[in-house]
């Protein structure tokens, strides 16, 4: 048994915990527990506990249903909303011992060590958006925003700043630090964005993320979502991304006197991300819903292309951060806040260093707004569309080596049958829009 295992051990007995819940997370982003007594964890460090993996999200098939989750204890942390309470994320393994191939973290940890192999560090930065409904909800009426003010308004008693300030509470208790929160540009939209951190705690602190906005607005009389894209006449909730590579303590992206300050290596890296895009989608955009957010205006990418001032492009150099060589990074907009964060980050990555090992060259930035090109301009300028459903993402996806590379043959192709399935019940729905338009009319 490790120091921060003991530590893990002795903390639980000097506070009375009286539960420690085990976090792991299914293919597509869910969150799961298991909840174990103190006295059964120093069992659970050294052995594991078993849990029956067929019954888990594309976790495996029903003949080998035998899985392990083991603890990482640099994950411990005390719940401050559920009294004598911690959490623990774990890694699943195989009855051998072995990592499961279909574990998140573990396909995330695989693409940080290619990179570590290269002199890499990736560093992830969010800023995740969601949108505040009043409970209870009323499928015949639709969701009720909390409020009705637009970005970065301040209202008076209002239950968007309130919802703010405990979640980041709850937040930082557990051990997750904060640098921005705001309202954003929807009616009850909300925006708060965590504090840089290497990518496999942010994934990890994202899912945690998600945990403590829905408890905390239970708390507060109202209900939280991710959905890409709740309301059809306001913005869609994204989790625009800040990224960058660290050689030791060196920022790998800053090249003082270059162009915005963008080194070579962040060139090539924002190059592969844009060349790999359209092939990601599917994972960083998993839902039918996606595609509404993406292709519904209000600052959703959903072109092809990079700018450093340029907020309908999906990738973005910002300027705040001129002559800070260690803030240097690229941005990258179109990914959901309900994607799952693992598998994201890993994809990226991966889609960056093979920028960076392919040696790829960064097209020409777009200046213009792209919404308000036309698609002649747009295909004259070499700016190509992200898939426009999941359906086509999908289709995009099954033909991707890199996806089929970083996910693994079993992940990969639950990922396609899944989504596949989704698309098809999508498309046999008849839909209210349908009705009202073609009912009393054809």
């Amino acid at each position: 048994m490790n120091r921060q295992q003991e530590y893990v051990l002795r903390t639980i007995e000097e506070r009375d915990l009286r539960f420690v819940r085990l976090w792991f997370t299914d293919i597509l982003g869910t969150l799961k527990s298991v909840a174990v007594a103190p006295a059964e964890l120093e069992q659970a460090f050294t052995e594991g506990i078993g849990i029956d993996g067929s019954a888990i999200e594309g976790f495996t098939r029903v003949y080998e249903a035998d899985m392990v989750i083991q603890p990482d204890a640099d994950t411990f942390g005390v719940l401050p909303w559920r009294e004598r309470t911690a959490r623990m994320y774990c890694d699943i393994h195989m009855p051998d011992g072995s990592p499961a191939p279909t574990d998140s973290r573990h396909i995330l940890r695989k693409s940080l060590a290619s990179a570590a192999q290269e002199g890499f560090t990736f560093y992830t930065h969010p800023e995740i958006e969601f949108y505040l409904f009043k409970e209870p909800y009323d499928p015949k009426v639709g969701p009720v925003p909390v409020d009705q003010a637009g970005y970065f308004d301040h209202v008076a008693r209002g239950d968007g700043h309130d919802f703010r300030r405990a979640a980041i509470d709850t937040l930082e208790q557990i051990g997750i630090s904060v640098e921005f929160s705001h309202h954003e540009g929807g009616p009850g939209q909300q925006e708060i964005d965590l504090r840089y951190a290497d990518a496999l705690s942010m994934a990890d602190n994202i899912m945690t993320f998600r945990t403590v906005v829905r408890e905390v607005a239970l708390q507060e009389g109202s209900f939280a979502s991710f959905m890409p894209k709740p309301l059809a006449l306001h913005p869609g909730s994204g989790m625009h991304t800040h990224m960058s590579l660290f050689e030791g303590d060196t920022n790998a992206f800053y090249e003082p006197g270059a162009a915005y300050e963008l080194s070579q290596t962040g060139r090539r890296f924002m190059a592969g991300v844009l060349t790999h895009s359209r092939e990601i989608c599917a994972v960083t955009n998993q839902w039918v819903n996606s595609y509404k957010r993406l292709w519904g205006g209000g600052e959703a990418p959903a072109y092809v292309c990079w700018g450093h001032n340029n907020r309908s492009a999906l990738a973005r150099v910002p300027q705040y951060s001129i002559g800070r060589g260690h803030s240097r990074r690229v941005e990258i907009r179109s990914i959901d806040s309900a994607c799952n964060p693992y598998l994201t980050f890993a994809l990226l990555l991966e889609a960056g260093l093979r920028g960076i090992r392919g040696g790829y060259e960064l097209p020409p930035e777009a200046e213009d707004d792209v919404w308000a090109l036309t698609d002649a301009e747009r295909r004259a300028m070499g700016i190509d569309p992200l898939p426009q459903s999941l359906g086509e993402a999908v289709a995009v996806m099954e033909a991707s080596d890199l996806v089929a590379d970083v996910l693994g043959e079993q992940v990969f192709d639950f990922f396609l049958r899944n989504k596949w399935q989704e698309w098809g019940e999508y498309r046999s729905q008849v839909t209210s829009f349908e009705l009202d338009r073609y009912l009393l009319h054809l």
